[in-house]
């Protein structure tokens, strides 16, 4: 696998302990970018957050983001100078702010980025998402990009889901670390 650094980007309230990317942090190595607020989201905040590790990161990183975490990736590679550390993007369940309840929750997501990311990157959906139908999905994938797969009916591909350490998910990550 390429010597690349893989950073977890969790959602609104994190990834707790069965979810994959808790998984991939502890058996794969992965790095947990820790925001400041979990709870309170703050667009902000959290790409200032994310500047600050991929800056300080020595190699070049891949990002692989669940829910909210895919709604950073686009906000933060609209405004950074350090998008060309990045070789590709694995974005899951993407949380759509302006869904309700979350529009409601999280009031500095509401207007989502919605250009190219300048790197290579793929969406996976869950067919009955409660937080982002899957045709939402698909207008994120088409607006960012981004190749778009289908996991089927998942939820929210979170903990809930049962993937454990989603081996289908890992051959992903390692595609893009592979570019």
């Amino acid at each position: 696998m390429s010597d690349c650094a893989v950073l977890l980007l969790p959602g609104w309230q994190d990834s707790g302990p069965g979810h994959w990317q808790s998984v991939w942090e502890s058996q794969l190595g992965c790095v947990r970018v820790q925001q400041h607020d979990w709870m309170r989201p703050l667009r902000g905040d959290w790409i200032a957050r994310l500047e600050e590790v991929v800056q300080a990161t020595p190699a070049q990183v891949v990002m692989c983001a669940h829910s909210l975490g895919c709604q950073l990736v686009a906000a933060w590679a609209a405004l950074s100078g350090s998008v060309g550390k990045v070789k590709g993007a694995l974005l899951v369940a993407p949380g759509d702010p302006l869904r309700q309840p979350l529009n409601e929750i999280l009031p500095s997501w509401r207007e989502p980025v919605m250009q190219k990311l300048p790197f290579p990157s793929t969406l996976v959906a869950s067919t009955d998402d409660p937080y982002c139908s899957f045709e939402r999905a698909g207008v994120f994938a088409s607006a960012w990009g981004s190749a778009f797969l289908s996991l089927g009916a998942y939820g929210h591909i979170n903990a809930q889901s049962g993937l454990g350490a989603w081996p289908q998910g890992q051959e992903l990550l390692s595609a893009l670390r592979e570019l």
